[in-house]
């Protein structure tokens, strides 16, 4: 069975469509020049350059970056290079992008959407802010915590993201729980303070962010 299009790159995200996909696509490096559908799986920075080395044949996946005349497909999720589940996960569409590789995100459980391509920086932004920051919170206040010698048994933090991201998906903005949703600023005052900056900064910002 010969393969139906190209994925150039071996990062996190080729790898992991690569292996769903399975022999529908090959996989290969950055500097191979294979006939036929391909799609960028590249850093950005990358993109520009690659694209022109495949024109009228070729899509993107980074999130952020619109160039004219390139189609991307991006995936809303965060790669480790295995197949997962991903039914029900966003791919923004931008451009003409082929109906083959329509077809092919859709047959993973990926979800198409059409996204201008002005709006992908604000997009991508808020995608950064549910994943990246998000972890980086995460990751910051338990190294706040052992800086201190507090050490969460069993598995630390997570449970309480896990359930406050169950809550949220359930309810939405109902879903959000502690002093600042409840209004309680004695109590909001005294986190603080024990919090150093930045951190304090951040804390307090975000807290007041939704109102």
């Amino acid at each position: 069975m010969a393969p139906e299009f190209t994925i150039l790159g071996r990062g996190r995200a080729g790898r992991a469509l690569a292996a769903a996909w399975g022999p529908r696509v090959a996989l290969l490096d950055h500097d191979a020049r294979p006939g036929g559908l391909v799609l960028l799986a590249v850093p950005d920075r990358a993109v520009a350059e690659l694209a022109a080395a495949f024109p009228g044949r070729c899509v993107h996946l980074a999130g952020s970056l619109h160039l004219p005349g390139i189609p991307c497909a991006h995936p809303l999720t965060s790669f480790d290079g295995e197949p997962r589940d991903w039914t029900g996960t966003p791919v923004a569409v931008t451009g003409a992008v082929p109906d083959l590789l329509r077809r092919a995100f859709g047959d993973l459980g990926f979800a198409a959407f059409d996204l201008p391509g002005e709006l992908k920086p604000l997009y991508h932004a808020a995608a950064v802010l549910s994943s990246g920051h998000a972890a980086s919170l995460w990751l910051g206040a338990e190294a706040l915590l052992r800086a201190h010698g507090v050490a969460l048994p069993g598995r630390g933090l997570l449970p309480l993201a896990e359930a406050t991201l169950h809550n949220v998906a359930a309810l939405g903005a109902a879903g959000r729980t502690g002093p600042f949703v409840r209004g309680d600023e004695a109590t909001i005052a005294r986190d603080a303070e024990a919090l150093p900056d930045p951190w304090r900064e951040i804390f307090l910002k975000l807290g007041r962010s939704l109102g």
